[in-house]
């Protein structure tokens, strides 16, 4: 045992008659099995075979061991369904099999083994549920844990019989239902974890009379309702307390700060309101405090000053106002700061800089002036995020001071100057973005010394001169972008530029290089010039200087002319397919005064209007709420997503109009409207064949932008309201507002952007992972909904059932229950010839919808699958659909 013993395990089990115990874990034996023949070795109570290489299953013979007490088989490759026993055949105390590769469900006997005090199953693939029956006869249970499995079902009552518990993992499944309220009887128990499940409805309030508890993990399921005004008065032993995830509401109690033990707390990601606790003060030993992504507001309590040994803060997301206290900056062993999405108005208080920390993050808030100098001073920081606030100055030289720093993004902020030839010194940096502020003058050469660069964002600045050639050696940089500066001359060719695309230098006139840039040509420079060349400049620059002020005096005169007769309003105006000028009066006009008739829809950032330009052509119109930060995020997304990527089944963005105080984009008009209207109206029915078509529409789209597009796109909002019909038909795959942008080799992105309920990937909606198999899990549910015309979020789906389970519960012997009714009206005379088709369909949609992205098709594949299905369709059911 912990010896690195290697090679074949030994021969012993014909040799262990007399064997007191078998202790061989922590070994690296070669991958073997355990023999069936094992009860030979009749006497060891204990089994220790942990964190070797076996692999096969369990013989039954194990458990035939009369003085059997303890069997660790953890951490190994061991596979197949645990063994079933007739009956209680042995004394054992201890069944441990966690890290394995288990399936099937966890069988009965474990239930009636009576001696039974540690039973740890995690970490495996069990299915199936827990018996009502759980704890009746297990009276000397004192750990329970079948943590990470496929679990579901709900939380037996029974629970509370096991009164010797003391550790309770029933986290990582699928649990639905209420936590029943008899758990509160469980007077010995120390560690209660129930996160990532589905649980729902309110928390007990007698789980919070528990004393002995000293960890209670709750997060990431739908639980609701209020905290009990004396929380912590019945916790005093608590050291852990994490609710995030859920959809809590009401305030947090100031109760808590009496479970004065308490180091981490997490109640972040509900629906809290009112203004933080002053008592969190109190809570001495606090070291993580996270209440991100709730509704709370008013300021930053000056007694979390008091909080001496907190080292991780996370305030972001909120409605907080005022200014940001300079009580943080008492805290010594702050290493994390995120005050993001919040109302923070004032300065960046300078005492930031005599911290300990390494990362921080005020982004999207309202703080004005100067960075602070001395903020270049923490000289270990990891991480700093001061976008989108409106931060003026200049960046220091002083900026080479952060020696470790790994991001750096002061984008869309009003910073001016040039950019410092000292941030070349930057050698840790990874992700550099200055993106939309003032700054001018050239790119230093210095910035191709950034030796760890993966990242750059200089877009939106007034930066001029040529690219530095020196930006070739950055042989990490996967992402730059350098559009819409004043910059000219040649792009670079070598290096890493030679994957960049035409996106990252879009809006520079003066550059040219390659034709697949987008760009001009680059004109040879001739070294020789003849005299009379020499003459015919000198005598003809005179001329040529004065026709270029008359022609700048006449631009200027015409200038002046039209913006008097147009709306003053249109200012800035990007061309993105046609070239169409469309100013804000003409959309005005076309739309009637933006008037309520010509409304065709509205979202969270904006709405959509039918309007009629000049030229008699019918678009429609997204007017984004230029108030909020997320719509102005959503615009800028759409324009640099759309801009270059070009399918049948996405939607044509036709132009821009955007200033300060509007922003809006053209795009195609479709004459049939949504998806989502042709699936709920009464007045439309889509048949098979129809809804076949439109899916395969949706999965090209989604194909493309994961595998053909330049740059990977992640839509991130796949669903029935997104997909627009056109007057033949056709889907196109519309509002890009939420989707994500992948740099080249990047496969996955976190984001606390949530998408739409009922749609979300598990992994997006607990974690906020965006990646490709996010779509496909969204693909999925639209494919289910397509044929059942029942929505995820529909009232029937309540107590553990969910669109999924209803579809795969009843795929493939009972599709006649969840096939649309209005297609069983519909192809009546031919539905039995039908099911089979549906039957594959709804397969291939369980298919797009695993829980473990790993485990999803791409979209390439499924592209193949539904046309399959198509062509298999109409050669055996044609005219069924028709």
């Amino acid at each position: 045992m912990e010896n690195d013993l290697s090679g074949e395990m030994p021969s012993i089990w014909h040799q262990c008659k007399d064997l007191k115990y078998l202790l061989l874990g922590d070994n690296m034996f070669n991958p073997g099995i355990i023999p069936s023949d094992i009860e030979i070795c009749d006497q060891p109570p204990i089994i220790y075979l942990h964190n070797n290489n076996l692999k096969g299953e369990i013989p039954l013979s194990l458990f035939s061991i009369s003085t059997l007490r303890n069997v660790v088989l953890a951490k190994n490759n061991l596979n197949g369904n645990l063994p079933i026993l007739a009956g209680n055949e042995t004394l054992l105390e201890k069944l441990q099999l966690q890290y394995n590769s288990f399936t099937g469900g966890i069988p009965s006997f474990i239930w009636n083994m009576s001696s039974l005090r540690v039973v740890n199953l995690g970490m495996n693939h069990l299915n199936g549920n827990l018996p009502e029956e759980l704890c009746q006869q297990l009276p000397l249970l004192e750990i329970f844990d079948v943590d990470s499995n496929q679990l579901e079902g709900s939380i037996p009552k029974s629970i509370s019989n096991c009164t010797s518990l003391k550790k309770l993992y029933l986290d990582g499944n699928s649990f639905t239902g209420f936590i029943p309220k008899e758990m509160g009887s469980l007077a010995e128990l120390e560690v209660l974890s129930m996160a990532i499940n589905y649980l729902s409805g309110p928390i007990p309030f007698n789980i919070f009379n528990i004393s002995t508890l000293t960890s209670l993990r709750l997060d990431s399921n739908s639980l609701s309702g209020l905290l009990p005004s004396y929380l912590g008065m019945g916790l005093p032993n608590l050291i852990e307390l994490r609710l995030t995830g859920n959809e809590l509401t009401g305030q947090i109690p100031n109760s808590i700060s009496n479970a004065s033990k308490l180091i981490s707390l997490d109640l972040s990601l509900n629906k809290f309101n009112e203004a933080i606790p002053n008592m969190l003060g109190n809570l001495s030993n606090l070291i993580q405090l996270s209440v991100d992504g709730n509704d709370l507001n008013g300021l930053i309590p000056h007694t979390i000053g008091k909080l001496h040994s907190l080292q991780y803060l996370s305030l972001s997301s909120n409605g907080l106002q005022g200014s940001i206290i300079d009580e943080l900056c008492q805290l010594k062993s702050l290493s994390e700061l995120y005050l993001a999405n919040n109302m923070f108005s004032g300065v960046v208080p300078r005492c930031l800089g005599n911290t300990s920390l390494r990362k921080l993050n005020l982004s999207s808030n309202k703080l004005i002036s100067h960075i602070p100098s001395s903020l270049w001073s923490l000289k270990d920081i990891l991480a700093i995020d001061m976008s989108s606030n409106a931060l003026s100055g200049t960046i220091s030289p002083e900026v080479s001071n952060l020696r470790t720093i790994i991001l750096l993004n002061l984008s869309r902020n009003q910073i001016s100057g040039s950019i410092p030839t000292t941030m070349g010194g930057l050698q840790t940096l990874i992700s550099l973005s200055l993106a939309q502020n003032k700054l001018q003058r050239h790119i230093p050469k210095s910035l191709g010394s950034m030796v760890s660069l993966e990242s750059m964002d200089l877009s939106h600045n007034y930066l001029s001169g040529v690219i530095p050639k020196s930006l070739e050696l950055l042989v990490h940089l996967q992402h730059i972008n350098l559009s819409y500066n004043l910059l000219h001359g040649e792009i670079p060719s070598r290096g890493r530029f030679q994957n960049f695309t035409a996106e990252s230098f879009m809006m520079n006139n003066g550059l040219c290089g390659k034709s697949l840039l987008q760009v001009h040509p680059c004109r040879e420079e001739h070294k020789h010039i003849s005299n009379k060349v020499k003459l015919l400049i000198k005598c003809s620059l005179p001329i040529i200087c004065m026709v270029v002020i008359l022609v700048v005096l006449g631009i200027v005169f015409l200038k002046c002319k039209r913006d008097h007769v147009n709306d003053s309003t249109n200012r800035d105006l990007i061309d993105f397919d046609i070239p169409t000028r469309i100013s804000y009066y003409e959309l005005w006009q076309g739309t009637n005064g933006f008037d309520k008739s010509n409304l065709l829809g509205f979202g969270s950032f904006g709405l959509v209007y039918k309007a009629t330009l000049p030229n008699s052509k019918i678009v429609a119109v997204k007017v984004f709420k230029v108030e909020m930060e997320e719509a102005l995020r959503s615009f800028d997304i759409e324009c640099v997503a759309m801009c270059n990527l070009r399918h049948r089944n996405l939607i044509k963005i036709i132009s821009c109009c955007s200033n300060d105080h509007f922003k809006s984009l053209i795009m195609e008009f479709m004459e049939n409207g949504s998806l989502d209207k042709w699936l709920y109206s009464h007045n439309y029915c889509l048949n098979v064949l129809q809804r076949l078509n439109i899916m395969i529409d949706v999965a090209a789209a989604l194909e493309y932008l994961h595998h053909s597009s330049s740059t990977l796109v992640v839509h991130c909002d796949v669903k029935p309201s997104n997909v627009l019909l056109d007057e033949d038909m056709v889907a196109h795959l519309s509002d890009f507002g939420i989707a994500r942008l992948f740099s080249e080799g990047q496969l996955e992105i976190y984001t606390k952007t949530l998408a739409t309920i009922g749609y979300m990937a598990p992994e997006y909606g607990s974690e906020g992972v965006v990646s490709v198999k996010g779509d496909v899990y969204s693909y999925g549910i639209l494919l289910m909904e397509m044929f059942t015309r029942k929505k995820p979020t529909d009232e029937m789906f309540v107590e553990g059932l969910s669109l999924k389970h209803w579809v795969s519960k009843s795929t493939p012997h009972s599709i006649t229950n969840i096939l649309d009714a209005n297609l069983l009206l519909k192809e009546h005379q031919n539905i039995c010839n039908i099911l089979p088709y549906m039957s594959l369909v709804f397969e291939l949609a369980l298919n797009c919808c695993h829980d473990l992205p790993e485990a999803r098709l791409s979209m390439a594949d499924v592209v193949v699958s539904l046309k399959k299905i198509k062509v298999i369709f109409m050669e055996n059911v044609r005219g069924t659909s028709s």
